[in-house]
């Protein structure tokens, strides 16, 4: 059984940078290709950024290409999103989730394993 566990999320203002952090209850992280999704109010969940198994292969949105990096640390279980330039749109709850599959990282159907959420809100 995968766990997965978001924090780092809170308030900011527009222009602001926060990092997100997925802590994974897993054996072997590193058999896991993960990715960052968020869902807005009203709106469906969204794909935000992926990440291969040894992370040398990232995806990104293009809503957030040049200002989040995704990252990871297979030795600490750990998976991070480094969010700078931080606009009122990027506010929504910010998933995690983990697939042992190989699958389109884009993908929220290609993952097996959701964190609970962790919410970011930007100011204007």
């Amino acid at each position: 059984q995968v766990q997965l566990v978001e924090s780092g999320g809170g308030l900011v203002q527009a222009g602001g940078s926060l990092r997100l952090s997925c802590a994974a209850s897993v054996r072997t992280f590193s058999v896991y290709r993960m990715g960052w999704f968020r869902q807005a109010p009203g709106k469906e969940r969204e794909f935000v950024a992926g990440i291969s198994r040894s992370g040398v292969s990232t995806l990104y949105a293009d809503s957030v290409k040049g200002r989040f990096t995704i990252s990871r640390d297979n030795t600490k279980n750990t998976m991070y999103l480094q969010m700078n330039s931080l606009k009122p749109e990027d506010t929504a709850v910010y998933y995690c989730a983990a697939s042992d599959r190989i699958v389109e990282l884009t993908s929220r159907s290609g993952y097996d394993y959701w964190g609970q959420g962790t919410q970011v809100t930007v100011s204007s």
